[in-house]
């Protein structure tokens, strides 16, 4: 099916021309500036945010936050998500109520400010893929409660894993493989995570996460302090 135009007016708003303008000019895969998006639209206030407005219909367009290959005006247009400027599809796919500051705060602290699905900390690079610094959001999710029932919960997530680009699939095989020198305790904990969906935040982790968030000139000062903390049973 022949798209509209992107530079047509009677198409519908900057969000639905913006959106066939990354598909129509700029193409999946590749970079634009914040600069050719603003001489693309002249005169629309906010069209940045428009932009960011389609992260809520599935699209996935990275900043130098998420990519550390780009610069700071850069931004990739990684891959597109439900057709907005189709009518239909706009509405049936229409984003749920906006998640509050204050509720997203208490979700990031609740999970310790970490992903609970790779477990990665904000502000940390990906173990397999160094160039790349975690973002986190807050999403929701459908999950199983105990008695069966699905139920909507607010979780925490790197922006990674909330595009569905984790890494490369492994079989069954590795997977047992990796938990195969776990602790029973361990072993549990891996159990709950499972059936629950998402990781849960160890003390360590919570420590870690926690450590992450200071700034770099006072980190000394915890490596130093934390030296001098009695070791229990030593």
């Amino acid at each position: 099916m022949e798209l509209p135009a992107w530079d047509d007016p009677k198409v519908g708003g900057t969000m639905v021309r913006g959106a066939l303008w990354l598909v129509q000019v700029v193409g999946e895969g590749n970079t634009f500036t914040k600069n050719q998006l603003r001489d693309a639209f002249p005169g629309v206030s906010q069209v940045d945010r428009r932009i960011r407005d389609l992260r809520d219909y599935g699209w996935v367009v990275y900043s130098s936050a998420e990519d550390a290959t780009l610069l700071r005006e850069d931004q990739r247009f990684v891959t597109a998500g439900v057709p907005v400027w189709e009518p239909k599809a706009r509405q049936e796919n229409a984003p749920e109520k906006a998640i509050s500051a204050k509720e997203r705060q208490a979700v990031l602290a609740r999970d310790g400010y970490m992903c609970t699905l790779c477990g990665v900390a904000g502000g940390e690079c990906y173990p397999d893929d160094v160039i790349k610094t975690a973002v986190l959001a807050v999403s929701r999710r459908t999950v199983t409660s105990d008695d069966g029932r699905a139920m909507q919960v607010l979780v925490t997530e790197c922006k990674r894993c909330r595009a569905g680009d984790p890494p490369a699939p492994l079989s069954a095989s590795d997977a047992v493989a990796a938990a195969t020198d776990l602790s029973p305790g361990e072993l549990r904990r891996l159990a709950r995570w499972m059936k629950r969906g998402r990781r849960g935040a160890t003390d360590l982790d919570l420590a870690w996460a926690t450590y992450l968030r200071v700034s770099p000139d006072e980190r000394p000062q915890v490596a130093e302090r934390l030296q001098q903390v009695p070791i229990n049973g030593l």
